[in-house]
């Protein structure tokens, strides 16, 4: 996949409010859970954009994003917790998009997806 092109407005917000004072991969994991934590109005209805090897869904099959999974689940990858045909689950929350959610929730979950396409990694 070809990585997105570089937005200065995100990477300046990711910078000072993801992953600000974050010096180690552990860190960054954490200041990334507490962002997406604090900013996601859960639960939403979530459509999947890309298909993972990881996870059972297909392109443009939809869900209920409950919460955040645990922080410990979260410390390579974000993950949320979905309700889907009947069951809950994790899956990569760069694997979705929200569907008539807040503008803080599109919003943060549109830098985890630009930081994941940016091929950033934590450390």
């Amino acid at each position: 996949m070809a990585k997105r092109q570089k937005d200065e407005e995100r990477e300046y917000r990711i910078m000072m409010e993801a992953v600000v004072d974050a010096y180690c991969p552990e860190e960054q994991a954490i200041g990334w859970y507490c962002y997406l934590q604090d900013r996601i109005a859960f639960p939403f209805k979530a459509r999947c954009i890309r298909e993972r090897s990881i996870s059972p869904l297909r392109k443009g099959e939809e869900v209920i994003a409950e919460s955040m999974a645990s922080e410990d689940d979260c410390m390579h990858e974000m993950f949320v917790m979905v309700k889907w045909k009947g069951r809950s689950m994790g899956l990569p929350l760069a694997q979705l998009e929200p569907i008539n959610a807040d503008e803080d929730t599109i919003e943060s979950i549109g830098d985890w997806r630009y930081w994941v396409d940016r091929g950033y990694e934590f450390g």
